[in-house]
């Protein structure tokens, strides 16, 4: 049972101003994993100025001094991963092998990619008589989400320290745990005073406090569409930055050719992992309308393949994350029924052998991309699949939607794979796979604004001036 009662406030673990509190739920088990404290306004108040106090020093401070912090960060971070880990499965419901494995390893490589970023990044650069100077913008406030909680925290706090700033945090509520680890692994690590400051709360309070704030300079969010919309509103009094990475409904094009039943299989399993709970998941399956049957039936093998129990032991895949989100992911489903697509896999209701927790069966529809399942972000495991005639089409089905996140692309003409790369309207596009911390990652579209990941992330916390007549 843990028991997280304290903020992190100007280097210090200090009590609430008030005394609320809230239970988490294993979604495992549906049982009582700990407590947290509810923050309030007053908390925010009191970070915030902690962060403005920081800034004024921290912001001075050279690009070795930022590295030695980032490599002590590391050191400690190194130590902790096991207890991250085991943290995110308690709180989060991700299987211990993913937990210990990508969900982890994401904060190791932010990590990691910051410090080689700011080892070699340009702040400053003499063009003709005026120097231009990359300076860090200030105070920043962080809204994070749960479904990758450390991936969420560190491709933003790293590149904030990095670059000279100072952090509100407002980790999620549904995901507390490992965030409490990873303030207690900076503090270890000797992060100054105030530079790092964290409270946990809900969301329309805490986030709705730090998006108002006339001392937060930023805003960094990671979430729903309907949240960044009302963040972008609450921020606009005081003329702040806001950085959005929102939700997505990401085409994955399999082209007519002998992988087609490698590439189809994949894209099935990969919507699985982590129950299907990611931002930029393949969630549009585009395939050759003459091999439709073939696909769903590869579809419906691969879905039925994908074990899913408690996610200590071995299972692929775990529960989702809340009663709500799964009460929410059934309702599309039973939208997907209702509207006419084609159930090829899965369904309503828990899996077999499972009467608790928030377990959902993976789940395949068949359809047309104007239905409810294939235009709205259901953020649970939920495939679609939809037919394609020819090429130009699966581009025009692949930008048909009011996102712009992600998109993928596979096959073995690896020059048509690019050139179909470079007509989807989606912030980064995967190409037969592939991974890369120092690629920008963000949204076009209703998926947001600005960029995050290596070198490209630095660029939301950093003001440009021009120094004219510097020559």
């Amino acid at each position: 049972m843990r028991e997280y009662l304290k903020f992190y406030i100007d280097g210090e673990w200090v009590d609430p101003q008030s005394e609320g509190t809230v239970d988490l739920i294993d979604p495992a088990t549906e049982e009582v994993s700990g407590r947290i404290a509810l923050g309030t306004a007053e908390d925010v108040d009191l970070a915030v100025k902690a962060a403005r106090r920081a800034f004024a020093s921290y912001s001075q401070t050279s690009r070795e001094e930022r590295l030695d912090l980032l490599r002590a960060i590391k050191a400690e971070y190194d130590k902790r991963q096991g207890e991250l880990a085991a943290a995110i499965t308690e709180e989060m419901g991700a299987p211990a092998s993913l937990a210990s494995g990508f969900h982890t390893f994401l904060g190791t490589g932010h990590l990691d990619t910051a410090i080689a970023s700011l080892e070699n990044y340009v702040f400053e650069e003499q063009q003709g008589d005026t120097l231009i100077v990359k300076e860090p913008i200030g105070v920043c406030g962080m809204i994070t989400p749960w479904n990758w909680p450390i991936n969420q925290v560190t491709v933003k706090v790293f590149p904030a320290l990095a670059t000279g700033c100072t952090i509100v945090l407002k980790p999620p509520q549904l995901a507390a745990y490992s965030a409490q680890i990873l303030a207690e692994i900076l503090d270890a690590a000797g992060v100054p005073k105030g530079v790092f400051n964290m409270v946990q709360g809900k969301g329309s309070v805490i986030g709705s406090a730090i998006s108002k704030h006339p001392g937060i300079d930023m805003i960094s969010f990671t979430g729903s569409e309907s949240v960044g919309v009302q963040i972008s509103k609450d921020a606009a009094d005081t003329v702040k930055r806001v950085c959005l990475e929102l939700g997505g409904k990401s085409p994955f094009i399999v082209l007519d050719d002998a992988s087609m039943a490698e590439h189809v299989t994949g894209a099935t399993t990969g919507m699985m992992v982590n129950s299907g709970q990611t931002c930029s998941a393949g969630s549009r399956l585009l395939v050759p309308s003459s091999r439709m049957d073939e696909a769903k039936a590869l579809a419906k093998a691969a879905a039925e393949s994908v074990e899913v129990g408690d996610p200590r032991g071995n299972a692929a895949m775990g529960p989702v994350v809340s009663e709500e989100q799964y009460r929410t992911v059934q309702d599309y489903i039973e939208k997907g029924i209702a509207e006419g697509a084609e159930l090829v896999a899965g369904g309503p209701g828990r899996p077999d052998g499972l009467e608790k927790g928030f377990f959902v069966k993976p789940t395949v529809f068949a359809t047309s991309n104007d239905k409810v399942v294939a235009r709205e972000e259901i953020f649970g495991p939920v495939l679609v699949m939809i037919g394609y005639d020819d090429i130009e089409s699966a581009v025009e089905i692949a930008n048909d939607t009011d996102f712009g996140l992600a998109g993928y692309v596979n096959g073995e003409d690896i020059e048509a794979c690019r050139s179909i790369a470079k007509k989807i309207r989606a912030g980064a596009i995967y190409v037969n796979g592939g991974f890369d911390f120092n690629a920008p990652f963000g949204g076009y579209k209703r998926s947001g604004n600005g960029r995050e990941w290596g070198a490209h992330g630095f660029e939301e916390y950093l003001e440009t001036k021009a120094i004219v007549g510097h020559g």
